[in-house]
């Protein structure tokens, strides 16, 4: 048998979290690492860590696109004053799809990446990634700011910078997108088990638009495992091993 941590989850956007809590145990999941994302979605994280102790882990964050938020600067304030309670800085990082970047520019979306993983570095705890389309400036950024433990998460860039990471010393994320998407499915087959860990990013819904359509909840991280498992044709028990050793590490569990 084997046990599983969901290293990714906005669980504070999902109903009901008593059974989904109560699914995830079902499934083996030892632990659920909760990411913030705004100043009430950070709020919510801490709230549902302490009904949920040594289960549910808080991390702080923001989402690059809301930096646009009224109440920005509070959220800013409020992971500076309690980041010393969280496992560790996330979600934070860039997003350079035109949607962001129509709310939040470039520019002001790598001032404040900065500033939070200047946080994160301070308070020696990891920060969790978000990288899409700004793979290498997220990367540079994090280099320059000398962060010791980070995690890329759904890592679908290109292997060039992948391995970057990996020589670092940095980890990647795995999601139940590991099915089927074939950006993250080639990372995953070239990072070492290693650097590697598992999540769900859950609720995000996964095959949209197919008759396989599912709102994902920390138990799909089981889908992730099988997935991770096929891709590097390994065994399930071997791959949920080393995944769960990695992430105990990188979050000092």
């Amino acid at each position: 048998m084997y046990e599983l941590i969901d290293s990714h989850s906005h669980i504070d956007e999902i109903e009901n979290t008593d059974s989904v809590i109560a699914e995830a145990r079902k499934n083996h999941v030892m632990a659920v690492i909760a990411v913030g994302t705004s100043f009430l979605s950070n709020q919510r994280i801490m709230a549902l860590a302490e009904i949920y102790p040594d289960y549910l882990y808080p991390a702080l964050g923001l989402f690059p696109w809301n930096i646009a938020d009224e109440d920005f600067q509070d959220n800013m304030n409020y992971i500076g004053e309690n980041i010393h309670r969280a496992i560790g800085m996330g979600e934070i990082g860039l997003d350079y799809s035109k949607g962001v970047k129509e709310r939040a520019s470039r520019e002001d979306q790598q001032s404040v990446f900065r500033e939070l993983l200047a946080t994160a570095k301070a308070n020696n705890k990891p920060a969790l990634i978000h990288s899409r389309y700004s793979w290498k400036d997220c990367f540079n950024i994090t280099q320059e700011v000398e962060v010791e433990k980070a995690v890329f998460h759904w890592y679908t860039g290109p292997l060039s910078i992948l391995n970057q990471i990996i020589e670092s010393g940095y980890y990647i994320s795995a999601s139940p997108a590991a099915e089927y998407h074939e950006e993250h499915r080639a990372a995953i087959k070239a990072v070492p088990l290693e650097r590697l860990i598992l999540e769900t990013d859950s609720p995000v819904t996964y095959r949209r638009g197919t008759e396989f359509e599912y709102d994902s909840r920390p138990a799909d991280v089981v889908r992730t495992l099988y997935a991770i498992s096929e891709i590097k044709n390994i065994d399930r028990v071997t791959a949920a091993k080393i995944t769960l050793e990695n992430a105990v590490r990188l979050f000092n569990l």
